[in-house]
């Protein structure tokens, strides 16, 4: 199916949501649904902002992008820190210029704070202290992330509630921002105003027999080391002025590699720490996934690429274009 057209301006249509777990299947099915929908792809991924890290993130190739122009992808180098507010404002720029060339806007990626925010608007919250962040983590490398979190639940019992207690990027940053405002982060994420004019459109890919993803996530991770995944991370730290902190090299995979080079762990154990750390990943992103509302649920396990983007589809014309 090609979706309807209708004698509407894009800037007045809903933006589209895809989103899904790491490994299931979204670079494939964004790119159909670009190709039907005249569409461009907005990537919303913390990780795909780096430059040159290409295999550790599974970024799409060149040739995976051929004919589909994707924006935010390589706009920073590793040494740099991106944040949640910098995407919201590359990302409204971005629907701009799609919008400006007749052209639908396609978010897709697995960040699911990017696309919160972008929804639901962001707090005013302090800038990223990188010597505070720095004591943080040592003392959640000294006493343990869950230990952490239970002085989090002191300080801001509702963020507690929300965060997991081996997510430790989370936990840093509430620790963070009320060690810096004086405020818990759930006081100050009461003051926020959406930035899209009108409500998103949103699908995600969601498996509904968790071992499929497993398998994926298992099967992906061995490919990326057979693509020269340790080598470059080699390249990255001669590179660039790069250490454990920085948030790039706390993205999944990369953490685990990082430690490898140092020595601290085996191929073998990186192997299994790195894919047992995607599938948590993967976990806390369906968790946050399903709790979202107004989401159309697409069953990617069962349903081929093409039942995907026809499933799709179909609730645009309908939603959209008030056609069956």
């Amino acid at each position: 199916m090609v979706c309807s057209c209708a004698a509407v301006s894009v800037s007045d249509l809903p933006v589209l949501f895809l989103l899904g777990p790491t490994a299931c299947g979204k670079t494939s099915c964004s790119i159909k649904l670009a190709q039907s929908l005249n569409a461009e792809i907005i990537s919303v991924d913390s990780a795909l902002v780096y430059k040159d890290m290409d295999i550790g993130t599974a970024k799409p190739d060149m040739q995976e992008r051929h004919g589909v122009p994707h924006h935010l992808i390589d706009v920073c180098t590793p040494d740099q820190a991106y944040s949640v507010a910098r995407f919201c404002t590359d990302a409204l720029v971005a629907i701009d210029a799609v919008h400006a060339r007749g052209k639908r806007a396609l978010l897709t990626g697995g960040t699911m704070l990017y696309f919160n925010a972008l929804e639901k608007g962001i707090a005013p919250l302090p800038d990223a202290s990188p010597e505070l962040r720095k004591t943080l983590n040592e003392e959640g490398e000294r006493i343990g992330w869950p230990a952490m979190h239970k002085k989090l639940a002191v300080i801001d019992p509702a963020a507690a509630g929300r965060i997991h207690p081996n997510d430790p990027q989370r936990i840093q940053r509430a620790l963070e921002v009320y060690e810096l405002s004086g405020k818990p982060l759930t006081e100050l994420q009461k003051q926020t105003v959406p930035f899209l004019t009108t409500a998103p459109l949103k699908f995600a890919l969601l498996p509904e027999q968790r071992p499929w993803l497993h398998e994926r996530i298992e099967r992906r991770f061995k490919m990326m080391l057979d693509n020269g995944f340790v080598e470059e991370l080699k390249r990255l730290q001669s590179k660039y002025e790069l250490n454990a902190d920085l948030p790039s090299m706390r993205s999944v995979g990369y953490r685990q590699a990082w430690e490898h080079l140092a020595g601290d762990v085996d191929l073998a154990t990186m192997t299994e720490k790195a894919t047992v750390a995607t599938r948590q990943l993967a976990k806390r992103q369906i968790t946050w996934i399903r709790s979202m509302d107004a989401l159309h649920k697409i069953a990617c396990d069962s349903l081929n690429l093409e039942e995907q983007v026809e499933s799709v589809l179909s609730t645009v014309n309908e939603q959209v274009y008030n056609k069956p």
